[in-house]
């Protein structure tokens, strides 16, 4: 088959604006392509308990929901402390709770509430991580939380 005088020029109008579309793709905001993944927003903080710190001590620890589960962040805690928590006002406590700490910043965090819980921190640097309480360690009727940290203590001989 042989194209005419006119089917060479529509073949080549045709791949300019193949050539057009392809590079005009790069310019087009992403969020348009179904196969890009919007990244993941950052949590906003909230505030569903009251945190008073011992004198020393950071007082900004801020409170995020990661799913259900509200995260108290205490990156900035380092060496040793300790922190009391207790609903805010008109608030219950969450029904499910955790701390978010970066290991090698304190060796051991001591929870009190209903029960007590010790959880012993990697020493190794790396990622900051969420320790989140077992259910039974406070209820809706528990009045506060008390959250201590410091090194971890090695045994006596």
């Amino acid at each position: 088959m042989r194209s005419g005088p006119g089917g060479a020029s529509a073949g080549r109008a045709a791949a300019a604006v193949l050539v057009l579309l392809a590079a005009g793709c790069g310019h087009l905001p992403a969020r348009h392509w179904p196969w890009h993944q919007r990244p993941v927003p950052a949590a906003a903080p909230v505030h569903e308990l009251d945190i008073s710190a011992a004198a020393g001590v950071a007082s900004s620890f801020p409170q995020y929901w990661k799913r259900n589960t509200l995260v108290v962040d205490l990156t900035a805690a380092s060496g040793s402390g300790s922190i009391t928590l207790k609903p805010a006002d008109g608030a219950a406590w969450p029904v499910r709770l955790a701390f978010r700490v970066s290991p090698g910043a304190i060796g051991v965090l001591e929870v009190r509430a209903d029960q007590r819980l010790n959880l012993p921190i990697t020493p190794a640097a790396g990622k900051p991580i969420d320790l989140e309480l077992t259910p039974r360690m406070y209820t809706s009727r528990t009045p506060q939380m008390s959250v201590t940290w410091g090194p971890i203590s090695s045994p006596a001989p």
